[in-house]
């Protein structure tokens, strides 16, 4: 379950409020379901602390650590990992770079990028031809409307996510020690890249320098933007899309006006959130729900579970926009270290559901988003759709 906390029959299960489950290296993790349990522990910095978000859940051998030092890899306490009195500091000036009027600014340029590529799409789907609406589409957007936002290093698309999720992997995953090797390879690559940005750059990087912020908090700054600012953006319009491909109802309701768009997308967050559990550490002797929890325990919090909790919403496995509690997902976190681009998110799936929603009509999934074994996120890989019979006599 750990690993696959997303899957139907993990999340569907019967579960404790809190339980023990070990992983993969037979380490125990306390795994918190409720949803009031997993908002008491992210609003309690102080009993149980970030200092283990971007903790390696597969110990690293030595020929892996040998290669990331050789590049100079430094991750110092910035944001998610951050419970030092440097965060507020570092936070307010990421969350100006990502202030809700700058985003807005971005929604006519972004919708004018998505409109292009659902007309070319729907040209290929009209014509037989199959289509990824993660690769053709949702892949690179958020990673686009960022690099305009807080200036980006200049570097090949493709080469930015093949090391976004390689460090997804590298840090969230149960992986062998050769593959350890090769992800350590990337991930050091181009954490060369954002050393040099870091020193140079504009935009955000600027901002943290002039700030007085030393050179490795300007780079771990930038590596957990470019893996939470875009990355799990990219992944949740996947895994988004694909929902909608079932959900011929919430379709029609788009198409007429009777469902929201501001609806689906919390929804989708609530049912289909790309980041699935997160972590902190117990800093001292607790109890949480009833059960004990020892100084320095790992405590997961299953986000999606939460999502899913009757105690907040009325139809907890439906898909029902707009209906009470809905936006009481934690699919974002909460407090301290809520997370500070969860505005360009929604906006960015507001505008892709608005523009390709009437795409989905009469298409059939070819190929569903394969998602592998991570704690966290889902990284789906594809989401191949064509034109097929239509759901029901009604879904046009």
């Amino acid at each position: 379950m750990l690993f696959r906390s997303w899957a139907v029959g993990a999340v569907d299960r019967q579960w404790p409020d809190v339980a023990t489950v070990a992983d993969h290296v037979d380490v125990d993790h306390l795994v918190v379901t409720r949803h009031a349990l997993v908002r008491q522990v992210l609003a309690d910095p102080e009993t149980y602390r970030p200092d283990n978000a971007l903790d390696a859940m597969s110990p690293m051998p030595v020929a892996a650590l040998r290669i990331l030092a050789g590049y100079g890899f430094r991750l110092p306490p910035t944001l998610a990992n951050n419970s030092g009195h440097s965060h507020p500091a570092i936070r307010a000036i990421v969350a100006d770079a990502l202030h809700p009027k700058r985003v807005a600014e971005q929604q006519e340029w972004l919708t004018g990028v998505v409109r292009t590529r659902v007309a070319r799409l729907g040209a290929d789907l009209a014509a037989g031809r199959p289509v990824d609406l993660y690769a053709d589409l949702a892949a690179d957007l958020p990673l686009l409307v960022l690099a305009r936002l807080v200036d980006l290093p200049d570097t090949r698309v493709e080469v930015v996510k093949e090391f976004t999720r390689a460090a997804l992997e590298l840090f969230w995953a149960p992986v062998d020690a050769e593959r350890q090797r090769t992800l350590a390879e990337i991930v050091g690559r181009f954490h060369t890249v954002l050393r040099d940005f870091a020193a140079t750059g504009s935009g955000l990087a600027a901002r943290l320098r002039d700030a007085g912020h030393p050179s490795d908090v300007v780079v771990g700054a930038l590596f957990f933007l470019l893996v939470a600012g875009q990355e799990t953006t990219s992944q949740f319009l996947t895994l988004l899309l694909h929902r909608l491909t079932a959900e011929p109802e919430v379709r029609r309701g788009l198409a007429d006006g009777t469902v929201e768009v501001a609806d689906v997308v919390e929804e989708g967050l609530r049912l289909e959130p790309p980041i699935v559990t997160w972590r902190r550490v117990a800093a001292r002797d607790t109890t949480l729900g009833g059960v004990d929890v020892p100084a320095g325990r790992s405590v997961v919090l299953w986000l999606a579970r939460a999502g899913r909790d009757p105690a907040v919403v009325a139809e907890p496995e439906e898909f029902r926009p707009g209906q009470p509690g809905s936006r009481r997902h934690l699919a974002f976190g909460a407090g301290a270290h809520r997370c500070v681009g969860a505005q360009l998110t929604r906006m960015e799936a507001a505008v892709v559901v608005a523009q390709t929603a009437p795409l989905l009509h009469g298409v059939t999934v070819v190929r569903a988003p394969w998602c592998p074994d991570n704690l966290s996120f889902r990284m789906p890989d594809a989401l191949v759709v064509r034109k097929g019979p239509l759901l029901s006599d009604s879904d046009v």
